[in-house]
């Protein structure tokens, strides 16, 4: 699973390091950009919810197969929709895409519980977050290469490559013979759940997933407009980013062991969250030799150490609300992270049509962040205290 789960991730980097600057070249507006992306995590948040419900006893085998044949296809679809010039399509296809998406997300997490022991958990939580690391490091590497050796192809012909060689993740798939199923009384109705323990989990993640949306789907738009970062170049630095998120990610079951959730979770997540701040402050001096560097010495640290924390966030959350709810508590973290980047989304389309700088836009962020990570903490708490 996880190896097919590569491959979905290499196109979904690709499309984050460089669909924006593609677009960008293409004509499009930042606030057209925005509205573009928001369509997928709209379909996310649509889909992602019923999807809980209705994985739950069943095996997660097909699901993945018909998101491995279907973000390539979709993809492929989306890039030649802009070669062509049928923007038309485009909303729709950027719904189909987060449609697609949501099968592998949403039923990734709870394989990986159902199909692990309880002492291999926190490696197989951390390795599953490592393949979009893994990803977005080949694909950088890949876009790289096309910059380096082949100039005269524009980012559309290297977004069809990588997606081409995304269906390499099926043929892992049909060679996927374990799939438990938990079996489930029949009836399954809202009330089979706890939604007390699933609303107070859900909590801190919702705070800090608005404010990612603000930010991460355009960081690359941060660094082209304010330092005419290209392709290439934003293709190094996010694959320099991934290689340390895929490091330090696989650190993650050792620090929970020696820093335990409270100060793991806490400590990694505030100094990202300062590093966020001096990297959007780097957008008041960027006439500075100075400021570029600076600003990617942030990034680089941000990016790790606040992907470092999303596995034990995960493990936290999923042993505290328990067995019976983990399939909803997947599905509903996939709503919320895809729903409130919608509407993030939007926010950041109204704010960049006002003529805001993106400083100020991750200054929200960074407050966000902050308030996300004090909850957290008081679930730590609670979590220990109910153990």
């Amino acid at each position: 699973m996880i190896k097919a789960e590569f491959f979905v991730q290499l196109i979904g980097a690709a499309f984050f390091l460089i669909l924006n600057i593609y677009l960008a070249k293409q004509g499009f507006s930042d606030p057209e950009i925005a509205n573009f992306i928001s369509f997928r995590f709209l379909a996310v948040m649509l889909l992602a919810f019923p999807l809980g419900f209705y994985i739950k006893g069943k095996p997660l085998k097909p699901f993945f197969l018909m998101g491995s044949l279907g973000v390539p296809t979709v993809a492929i679809a989306l890039v030649l929709a802009v070669q062509y010039g049928l923007y038309q399509y485009l909303p729709t296809l950027f719904i189909l895409w987060g449609v697609v998406f949501t099968l592998f997300q949403v039923s990734s997490l709870p394989y990986v519980m159902r199909n692990t022991s309880v002492e291999n958990q926190s490696h197989a939580i951390s390795l599953n977050y490592a393949t979009h690391s893994f990803g977005t490091i080949l694909s950088g590497i890949i876009i790289f290469g096309f910059g380096q050796f082949m100039r005269e192809m524009d980012e559309g012909i290297i977004l069809l490559f990588i997606s081409v060689l995304g269906f390499v993740g099926v043929y892992y798939l049909l060679k996927m013979k374990v799939d438990i199923v938990v079996p489930v009384k029949k009836g399954l109705q809202w009330k089979s759940y706890d939604w007390d323990l699933l609303i107070k989990a859900i909590i801190p993640t919702l705070i800090i997933a608005v404010g990612a949306g603000l930010t991460i789907p355009f960081i690359n738009l941060f660094f082209f407009h304010n330092f005419q970062i290209d392709s290439t170049g934003f293709a190094v630095i996010g694959g320099v980013a991934s290689v340390l998120v895929a490091f330090l990610a696989l650190l993650v079951p050792n620090v929970k062991n020696k820093m335990g959730f409270k100060k793991g979770i806490t400590y990694t997540q505030t100094t990202a969250v300062i590093a966020l701040v001096s990297l959007a402050t780097t957008e008041f001096f960027a006439n500075y030799w100075w400021a570029l560097p600076v600003a990617v010495m942030c990034y680089w640290v941000r990016t790790p150490l606040m992907n470092m924390a999303a596995p034990m966030t995960s493990e936290l959350t999923m042993n505290y609300v328990g067995k019976k709810n983990q399939e909803m508590l997947s599905a509903i973290m996939a709503a919320i992270w895809s729903g409130s980047w919608f509407f993030s989304s939007q926010i950041f389309r109204y704010l960049k049509a006002e003529g805001l700088p993106y400083a100020y836009i991750f200054y929200i962020t960074a407050a966000l962040y902050s308030f996300g990570v004090f909850m957290y903490y008081i679930l730590v708490l609670d979590y220990e205290k109910r153990k």
